[in-house]
Order: structure tokens, then sequence, then C-alpha cells
């Protein structure tokens, strides 16, 4: 390991992350990204918000979601996260949007610390991403514009930063929400991490240990609440006495896998409302997905090595199935067990080679760049070991990522 290794990991546990690189691997090798890529990104950014803020799209995509994900909800999740893969031979390509996205104070930290403890700073050419001091305080403002979006003025009572009690405090970013906890007392925010459980609902208001919770900033993964421990959670919100965000009708219109079909396929754009300039753009930069179906299954699996194959429910890469692992019958099988799954066309990902003393290691990155109400803040990557999934164990892991104005 090199000095400038050794510092910029020693830098990132000081600064709240798990111990890198033991409990959270990180790659000391920068992702540089053309700030023109950049650029068109954002614009593609602004329209994907806008196809799915339409009336017409949350009609049609939320009609067969269950009840709770169809009542039309005014939260804006500031953490949203869209996943690229910067294709050498497609271009960039959108890969998912996750509405529930982990990892933006982790990514911050890894950018600019990297940026500070290596020769990168000295590039003219490199973007300088913000100072943390500056990046939270950016990160409390979006905060603080949802809260008056919401309620109209600074509202009182506490919030919450919500996880399931299996993330907690076991899971691979529960410093990350340490960290944001601690981002909002700072604001002056009476703010806790708790678990949906400990939650209850007095008729007028959601309590937690006798606090009155108002803002929920939700990180669980049951999507539409359907456990019995979010009964609390749910009352409160079809109320709408709190604020939750991401939430079942954020879910349902912006970050289900499922809607990658509506995206990257023109056969709804009538009944979606999407236009023609719009069906270009999303056509350029949306691989083909489809949704999997009795009537599509037998043209999917015979040309099963062009795809990749996803749970609609899924995160974190969870169910993941490569073409080496399915079948007509493994796919027929997960259509007769009820689990949803679309098979998106295979988007190859560009190639990172660190060299290093004794050996030279190729990875696979991908792009995620974090955007509030259309406008990017954050941008981030991954370096996996594998070429066809995400897989983050060392040499692999999270990556500095940095725009630049020109690649030498």
């Amino acid at each position: 390991m090199t000095l400038v290794e050794k510092d910029f990991f020693a830098a990132l546990t000081a600064s709240g992350m798990p111990e890198v690189p033991q409990d959270f691997s990180v790659v000391p090798l920068a992702q540089l990204i053309p700030v023109s890529t950049l650029t068109e990104i954002e614009n593609f950014i602004r329209l994907f918000d806008r196809v799915t803020t339409r009336a017409a799209w949350q009609q049609v995509v939320t009609a067969s979601a269950p009840e709770i994900a169809r009542m039309p909800r005014r939260e804006a999740c500031f953490f949203t996260a869209w996943d690229f893969h910067l294709s050498p031979e497609q271009g960039w390509q959108l890969i998912e949007c996750n509405d529930n996205g982990s990892g933006f104070l982790f990514a911050a930290l890894i950018n600019r610390l990297f940026y500070q403890l290596s020769h990168l700073a000295q590039e003219r050419s490199i973007e300088e991403p913000q100072s943390i001091a500056v990046f939270t305080q950016h990160l409390a403002s979006l905060i603080e514009r949802e809260t008056k979006e919401f309620f109209g003025v600074r509202p009182d009572g506490a919030f919450l930063v919500l996880e399931t009690s299996d993330a907690l405090p076991s899971g691979k970013f529960y410093r990350e929400l340490i960290l944001l906890r601690d981002l909002l007392r700072k604001q002056g925010w009476r703010s806790e991490l708790g678990t949906p459980g400990e939650l209850r609902w007095d008729g007028n208001h959601l309590v937690l240990d006798r606090q009155p919770v108002i803002f929920v900033i939700n990180r669980c993964t049951d999507f539409f609440w359907q456990a019995e421990e979010f009964s609390a959670l749910r009352a409160a919100y079809l109320e709408c006495k709190v604020y939750v965000a991401p939430n079942p009708f954020t879910y349902a219109t912006r970050s289900d896998k499922r809607l990658m079909e509506f995206l990257s396929l023109p056969d709804w754009d009538q009944s979606l409302g999407i236009l023609p300039d719009e069906r270009a753009m999303l056509g350029a930069h949306v691989p083909r997905t489809y949704f999997l179906r009795e009537e599509n299954l037998d043209e999917i699996a015979t040309n099963k090595a062009a795809f990749f194959f996803k749970p609609v429910h899924g995160f974190a890469s969870h169910g993941v199935l490569t073409s080496s692992k399915v079948g007509k019958g493994r796919l027929r099988q997960l259509l007769k067990k009820g689990h949803p799954y679309i098979a998106q066309k295979t988007v190859p990902k560009p190639t990172l080679v660190s060299q290093g003393t004794n050996q030279t290691l190729t990875l696979w990155s991908d792009l995620r760049v974090w955007a509030y109400r259309g406008e990017r803040y954050l941008i981030s990557g991954r370096a996996s070991t594998r070429p066809d999934r995400l897989d983050l164990a060392p040499p692999g892991g999270w990556i500095p990522t940095l725009g630049v104005k020109q690649i030498r």
C-alpha cells in the first residue's frame, strides 16, 4: 500500500466511514468523466423528471400498483441516484433509477479526500469537488426546501432516519445514517435513527419515544410498506400527517424497475404522454428492457445471451441473474412462482486499469449521478471485479469519481 493510499483510507475512516478497506472497500484510483458527458446526462435527468411527474405517466404506471402507491404525493427524495454504464460501444446508458440510493455522503467524502490527497489537485482540467462543509450545507438546504415545499413553514417536530432493524447497526451503510443524523442535528433539527416497528400512531401524530415525528428519511427497502411493522407509518402517511421520502408513490412512479420497459420502448408513448423528441433521447440512452411475460418468454430465452435479468423489486443486486444462469425452464419457473423480473439488454461497462508494483489490475466501472429536482449535485462510481455484475469485493469497491474538462 502506498503512502497516498494509507493517508486516503485513514482520512475516510477518520471522517466517519467504516474502516477502509477492511469493512468498506474503496479503490484508490480516480474515474474521470468528461464534463460534456455529464452535461448530456443532466439534460437526460431533467427529461426523466419531466416525464415521470406528468399526470398521464403517473396514472398509467400506478394503475396496477398497491393502493397506497396510487395516492399522489409532493415529496421529492433528495438522495435519488441514477446509475449509468458508459459503454465504449453504445455511449452512456441508463441502467436504473434508485429513489433510495445509498452512498451519497460516503461518495462525497471519497471524491473530496482523494482529490486533496492525490496529485489530481494540481490538474487544472479536473473539476474540484465541493469541500465536505460546502457539500453538507448544500444537502441541508435541499432538506430545508423539502420542509417548506411540504409544510409551508419550518415544522416543529422530530426528523427520523428510518431503517429496518436488520440494517441497524450491522448494515453496510449504518455509518452513513449516523452521518446524516448528525448533519440534521447540526442544522438545529431534532433527529433520531429508528425502525418502523418502534413507531406508534396515536390517531393524530406519528410518535417515536414520545416525540412527534414530522419528517421521515426512509431508507427501508420494503417499498410498499406491506409488513405489519409499517402499520404506524402507513396510517400517518395516509393522513398526510408526515413527510416521507422516498415513499410508495415515488417508488412506483420513478424507480420501480418495471418502468424501464416504458422508458425504453415506444409502445405506450401515447398513453404515457411521451413526446417524439423525448422518445428520441430515451431511445438513445435507455437499453431495451422487457417485463417478463408468458408471451415474450420464448423469444427472450432464445436470445438470453443479450440480456441481464433483474427482479422488479430487487435492490443492491439481490436476485440478479446473468444469462448463463437462466434458461427457458428457469424463466418459466420465475413466472409460475410470481417473481416479477425484467430482462434488460446488456450494456458493457468501461474498464479501469491500475498499474501496481507486482500486477496489473482490471476493473469494470459504472457511474452514479445524484440529482435533486433535475439538478446534479454529486457523481460517484463503483468498480467491479467482474464485467457482468456488480461485485464490490476487494480489489473492487467504491471509486473516486471526478469531472474533467478534457482527458489527455
